[in-house]
């Protein structure tokens, strides 16, 4: 248990090197720390990213794409943020919150910066007009369910996720508040996909995509590793739609995409052709 003896200043002042996971990297202050230009590959489109959970979002995007037969070919760049590759003055000028994932398309009369994952499924969906609904009805429905997924990331990473799994020591207080959090959020999605297949009716969708890679992921033990403290299992409808969503082949793919984590034949640091995942994950190259 914490020190509860904590009184609060009258004016916050930041402690270099204050504790857990990411205390190297993090700051409180914008901007490049050091100058590295982001590398641009052959295709239209480049990534620059990791796969967390909203990493993934992009990657699973692209490949989404691709098998439905667009021309969305891309490269992907692993940013390693233990590493603080994400404060090189490259990516700060792709992305100034020094987050991933960071797009630019270079298919524009000048290159197009896309940043924040929710801005890039919504930017790639109306260049080439696929996962998201044209009809009003269902427009509306799958945005909002994918800014209700934006909305809540801070809640389940930043809290829930941050005080789980990252914090220096247990504390009850933040964990029980974020927990609680993302067990109402949780019970949001499962009431909804009670009625619907998808988040929007019957049609999978960008809305899907952002979901899963947060709530889905989580109900599968693929992130924190929560399902027992949380009781996951009992979410049967978001389970249902979790693994569902886990089976198709392009959300696998989507996965493995500068992915430098976990067991090497899923590991694809960098992703410049569909080959690539048969012949340059970690276990064939390492």
């Amino acid at each position: 248990m914490s020190d509860t003896s904590y009184t609060l200043p009258r004016v916050w002042q930041w402690e270099a090197g204050n504790g857990g996971k990411f205390a190297g990297t993090n700051r409180p202050t914008a901007g490049a720390t050091h100058d590295r230009e982001l590398p641009v590959g052959q295709h239209r489109f480049q990534l620059y990213s990791l796969a967390t959970p909203n990493g993934v979002k992009a990657t699973i995007m692209f490949e989404e794409l691709l098998a439905l037969g667009h021309d969305a070919e891309y490269d992907a760049w692993l940013i390693d943020i233990g590493e603080g590759d994400q404060f090189g003055s490259g990516f700060v000028e792709a992305n100034p919150n020094s987050k991933i994932p960071a797009l630019v398309d270079h298919g524009q009369d000048s290159p197009q910066r896309v940043f924040e994952s929710g801005a890039i499924l919504l930017y790639l969906a109306e260049q080439f007009d696929a996962l998201l609904p044209k009809a009003p009805a269902a427009r509306t429905e799958t945005l909002s369910w994918l800014f209700w997924q934006m909305g809540s990331a801070p809640f389940v990473g930043g809290g829930f996720g941050h005080f789980f799994a990252y914090a220096p020591e247990a504390m009850k207080y933040p964990i029980d508040r974020y927990a609680m959090e993302t067990k109402r959020l949780l019970d949001v999605l499962n009431q909804r996909l009670a009625e619907t297949r998808y988040l929007n009716g019957d049609a999978y969708s960008i809305a899907d995509i952002a979901n899963w890679a947060w709530f889905g992921q989580l109900a599968l033990g693929r992130v924190y590793d929560a399902t027992e403290f949380l009781q996951t299992h009992e979410y049967q409808h978001v389970m249902r739609w979790a693994r569902d969503i886990a089976e198709r082949p392009e959300v696998k793919r989507g996965c493995m995409v500068n992915r430098s984590f976990g067991e090497p034949h899923e590991q694809l640091l960098e992703r410049h052709d569909s080959s690539d995942f048969e012949h340059r994950t970690q276990d064939k190259i390492g």
